[in-house]
């Protein structure tokens, strides 16, 4: 099979050429749930076809080409939760060898975050708000349950043009990489900005650490009226507020971390169990093939 050499549509948005197909966007869902629910992720018994992935760099520049099937199992799909089909992508992206930090953060709203060294997208929020506004600062998480997604094991689903993408830690993915948690995780992927992504585990100031973001619930109830009521209890992104030092790991959820890939250190990203589960900030700038609608 050959190596896809374009871009194409991830779900219902548009990375990279192409965006004119975006009018095919779903109207987006009208939702007035406010309570977080139990997430039980579908098994992870089906196998969704042949993986295509290629890593490739220059002086400057790596480059992952890949069809977006995963080399792992997968949920059923459809499902009750997610009526798309899985189905072979056009990904061509690039990122920065050499990342570096920009002067200020970028929120990785309106981004795919990063890809995996399988070709396969991150991309942690949920195109889910409360009544279907956009524009009402109230973004459902994906994995707050208040929205069922139909997520699988891997806490991975589908988009309605059938990409397979991630929005938490994607378990068959690390096990296909023989992760262990008696040392420094493997590496995952890569994010937008350049920077290497990882999972569960690093080496921290020298010690193997079992990282722990450092994003909390915020207390008390939201405010109602035109945003949603209810306590803060995960359905929603902005129910969780980031606590300076509470964890191992900054408000984009990395730490300066030493690797195999990287012996001598580099920041890092690291994929935890808790929010915000995939990071949703960038600490460099990334590449402009990532964005997407919204």
């Amino acid at each position: 099979m050959p190596i896809p050499m374009k871009i194409t549509l991830l779900g219902s948005f548009c990375l990279g050429i192409g965006c004119a197909a975006i009018a095919q966007r779903p109207p987006l869902r009208e939702h007035t749930a406010t309570q977080s629910q139990l997430i039980v992720p579908v098994a992870a018994t089906e196998r969704a076809g042949t993986n295509v992935v290629a890593l490739t760099k220059t002086a400057t520049t790596r480059t992952i080409f890949a069809n977006g099937i995963p080399d792992h199992l997968v949920g059923a799909f459809p499902n009750p939760g997610n009526p798309n089909m899985i189905s072979e992508q056009q990904v061509n992206l690039q990122v920065p060898l050499s990342p570096t930090p920009a002067q200020s953060l970028t929120s990785a709203q309106g981004w795919v975050f990063g890809v995996s060294v399988k070709g396969v997208v991150f991309d942690p929020f949920a195109a889910e708000f409360w009544q279907g506004n956009p524009r009402s600062g109230w973004n459902y998480d994906a994995l707050g349950g208040a929205v069922p997604l139909g997520v699988d094991a891997n806490y991975a689903h589908v988009q309605p043009q059938g990409t397979y993408h991630y929005h938490g830690v994607p378990f068959g993915l690390l096990a296909l990489l023989r992760y262990d948690a008696s040392r420094h995780s493997p590496l995952v992927g890569y994010a937008a900005d350049g920077y290497p992504i990882y999972a569960l585990t690093g080496i921290l100031d020298g010690q193997l650490t079992q990282v722990a973001s450092s994003y909390v619930l915020k207390s008390g109830a939201r405010p109602g009226g035109d945003a949603p009521t209810g306590d803060y209890d995960g359905a929603f992104v902005q129910d969780y507020e980031y606590v300076s030092e509470f964890g191992d790991l900054d408000t984009c959820n990395g730490a300066f971390t030493q690797s195999a890939e990287y012996p001598n250190g580099t920041y890092a990203y690291f994929l935890t169990p808790e929010f915000p589960f995939v990071p949703r900030c960038f600490t460099g700038t990334p590449d402009a093939g990532f964005k997407h609608g919204f």
